[in-house]
């Protein structure tokens, strides 16, 4: 029988009983297709559990339940908050934050406030989320933990959090922009990729520069072409179209396989 013909009880009870992850995703996936108040209460009441398993199956059921609309979702955020007044594992607290960043949208000045307390947070996959759950929030606390976060030692926390405030948010001033220069010459290509289109995205004049040197240099990508059409600057043409020879003549495979999104580049550029 198809698991979308299953009752709601037999998929909850292969969650709490299955010994192996295999089909986790599956059947959190069908559970959150069931937006009633039925599924709601169980998931919930798992969330509340004092055994980190169910707590963290609760809440995985709960942060997308209905999808979009999410079903009951003030309850559901306000009991996120309310887990987080009590130390709670690591694990339980990469579930929740991730489940705020599913439904940060309306979050008031005190939630924002009790997710800067994390600041701190030592554990990689823990600090992912929290970056999870503060972008897209125009504030200043997140705003300033997020620019925080672009400092990390660790490459792939800066590149999240340069994600963050470079595209997820329309806030411009003088620090963010400072934050995002700062990037600008980092050594992971993602990260400096990131800032580049975070400049872009807020119309600064000089990052076109940086872009030219990028592209004389041959390190282009996705989320260069990104901010070449962000900025729309049909100056870039040249640069891209001899990359674009280079690239149709390169046996790397790698870099021909480029030959298709610099030909979209240019042909959304020359419009």
């Amino acid at each position: 029988m198809s698991r979308k013909k299953w009752p709601s009880k037999k998929i909850f009870n292969r969650l709490l009983n299955n010994k192996t992850q295999k089909t986790y995703w599956d059947n959190i996936s069908e559970l959150r297709r069931r937006p009633n108040q039925s599924v709601f209460d169980e998931a919930y009441k798992l969330a509340k559990s004092n055994i980190d398993k169910q707590k963290i199956i609760g809440l995985h059921i709960l942060q997308q339940l209905g999808f979009e609309p999410r079903y009951n979702k003030k309850q559901t955020v306000e009991l996120h908050f309310k887990l987080l007044e009590k130390t709670q594992s690591d694990n339980v607290l990469k579930s929740i934050f991730h489940g705020i960043g599913h439904n940060n949208d309306e979050l008031n000045d005190k939630q924002v406030s009790k997710l800067v307390e994390f600041q701190n947070v030592k554990n990689i996959d823990v600090k992912h989320a929290l970056i999870s759950a503060l972008s897209g929030i125009e504030h200043s606390k997140a705003i300033n933990v997020l620019i925080i976060f672009m400092k990390d030692k660790v490459s792939s926390i800066r590149n999240w959090a340069t994600f963050g405030i470079g595209s997820l948010i329309e806030s411009d001033n003088k620090e963010i922009r400072n934050a995002l220069w700062n990037r600008v010459t980092d050594n992971h290509f993602e990260t400096k990729s990131e800032a580049i289109v975070g400049l872009a995205n807020r119309k600064d004049k000089q990052i076109k520069n940086i872009i030219i040197s990028e592209l004389k240099k041959g390190d282009y990508g996705t989320l260069l072409f990104e901010a070449i059409l962000t900025i729309k600057d049909k100056d870039f043409l040249p640069l891209l179209n001899s990359n674009l020879e280079i690239a149709k003549k390169d046996k790397n495979d790698i870099k021909n396989g480029w030959v298709l999104a610099l030909e979209e580049t240019i042909n959304e550029l020359k419009k």
